[in-house]
């Protein structure tokens, strides 16, 4: 008798709930100017620079060199080395081994890293406030006195080897190397995989000499974000001022042409197709429309509640999880829509995808629309400035991009400038279905006659 009247309670209080004028949410403020915090740039005599910023309140710096050397200095038959020796400057610094230079990072309260990017590599280390000076002069023996230990080379070779074979397994992985292919054919970012061989046959003098014509002082920018003593100036000048030089900065970004293109590669039994739609676009970070193509970006792909997100997982339920992403190199770029579709449903999702970008190209977004991404925008933006690491990141892609402070400065209020047409116009210059590259791996036998529109 009681469950019965509690049910009866509940279908009462439902009912007149559902008959109150619904409320809708207060309208949300004016997006707050991102304030960039005040940053110190020097440079030493040997050319490295170096920029410090004092931020927030808990006692912990953040030290991490750029050095403008990465996969791209890579030759056609050297691929993975810069990962090689970044991994081999970690097993020995100075007078340490491996085993004393992940110790001494551990006593410092952080974790040593060293790892290479398309564009330049990273050595980042982040300590208690107290070790900054100590954490310098670890970071200055890894960078200007690795050992590089012969002992060490088998162990990691093996380790590249068992990550290579697990990449190669992966179809996002195929599908990523041909789409790299097709949009950057010879050029070092079309290079993403080494063969077997290739890894089997780096000796320790190749990764020596690779260390000797791409490391040195001029090629080098550290960032220090955090909590640190002012006297943390004279530390590093003294801990790097004796490096050597080392090699000009060199930069070959690709002359990538947008084109038609169909890749399909075969994955016998596969459940799933993956996929890989897109194109370089000349709307580099310096381009008065790379703000504007990135929130076109954001209602058309990047977002949870973008257009095609919305289309073929919310409506059709062809995928889960798919996402565009507007990809920034050194004066270089690219768009492009990823996404793991069920096998039925490949064509289908394709024809979808290509149907939200010409939308996009045809017609101007609602305001509403507009709106939602530029709030969502301005506030991801500000997040990801509230981290020492992320502070770093924003910085260092400034310069690196040749940006200006003013970039960091204005970023919000740009953002918010952006017109329905302009997203519509920046659609319509850059994202053009009949230039663009598509990939798909999956099962050929069940998927390729549905895919001869595309080819």
């Amino acid at each position: 008798m009681r469950r019965h009247k509690g049910v009866f309670c509940l279908a009462i209080f439902c009912a007149l709930a559902a008959a109150q004028p619904k409320q809708a949410p207060p309208p949300g403020s004016a997006p707050k100017p991102f304030v960039v915090p005040p940053r110190e740039t020097f440079t030493l005599k040997n050319g490295m620079k170096v920029t410090l910023v004092q931020y927030g309140a808990i006692p912990v710096t953040t030290l991490s060199a750029r050095i403008a050397f990465g996969n791209a200095n890579e030759a056609a038959n050297q691929v993975w080395l810069a990962d090689l020796l970044c991994a081999l400057m970690k097993e020995g610094a100075g007078t340490r081994n491996g085993v004393q230079v992940a110790e001494e990072a551990a006593r410092m309260g952080g974790q040593l890293e060293v790892a290479a990017r398309p564009d330049y590599s990273v050595a980042n280390l982040q300590v208690l406030s107290e070790f900054a000076p100590d954490a310098v002069r670890l970071l200055a023996d890894v960078l200007e006195r690795p050992t590089l230990p012969a002992s060490e080379l088998e162990r990691l070779r093996t380790d590249m080897l068992r990550r290579l074979s697990v990449e190669l397994s992966q179809p996002q992985s195929l599908a990523d190397q041909a789409f790299a292919k097709a949009l950057y054919g010879e050029h070092p970012y079309g290079r993403l995989f080494p063969t077997e061989m290739m890894l089997k046959g780096y000796a320790i003098d190749d990764v020596r000499k690779f260390y000797q014509a791409n490391l040195g002082a001029h090629r080098t920018h550290l960032y220090v974000v955090g909590r640190f003593d002012p006297g943390l100036k004279k530390t590093i000048t003294q801990a790097f001022e004796s490096w050597v030089a080392g090699p000009e900065v060199v930069r070959d970004p690709p002359k990538a042409t947008a084109k038609k293109q169909f890749v399909l590669i075969d994955r016998p039994n596969a459940e799933q197709s993956t996929l890989r739609i897109g194109l370089p676009v000349s709307a580099i970070p310096t381009s008065r429309d790379a703000i504007p193509l990135s929130v076109a970006d954001g209602i058309l792909g990047s977002s949870f509640g973008s257009r095609i997100t919305a289309n073929i997982r919310e409506q059709k339920g062809y995928t889960y999880s798919p996402q565009s992403v507007l990809v920034n190199r050194y004066h270089t770029s690219s768009w492009a829509e990823y996404a793991d579709v069920t096998t039925k449903s490949t064509a289908d999702s394709i024809k979808e995808i290509l149907y939200e970008i010409d939308r996009m190209r045809k017609e101007a977004p609602s305001e509403q629309e507009l709106k939602g991404i530029q709030n969502y925008m301005s506030g991801i933006f500000v997040l990801r400035n509230s981290s020492n690491s992320g502070i770093i990141g924003q910085l260092a892609f400034v310069d690196t991009q040749g940006l200006g402070d003013d970039y960091l400065k204005t970023y919000v209020q740009k953002v918010n400038s952006v017109t329905r047409q302009d997203l519509q116009r920046v659609a319509e210059t850059y994202l053009d279905p009949g230039k663009m590259a598509l990939v798909v791996v999956g099962d050929k036998a069940k998927i390729e006659d549905s895919l001869k529109p595309y080819r």
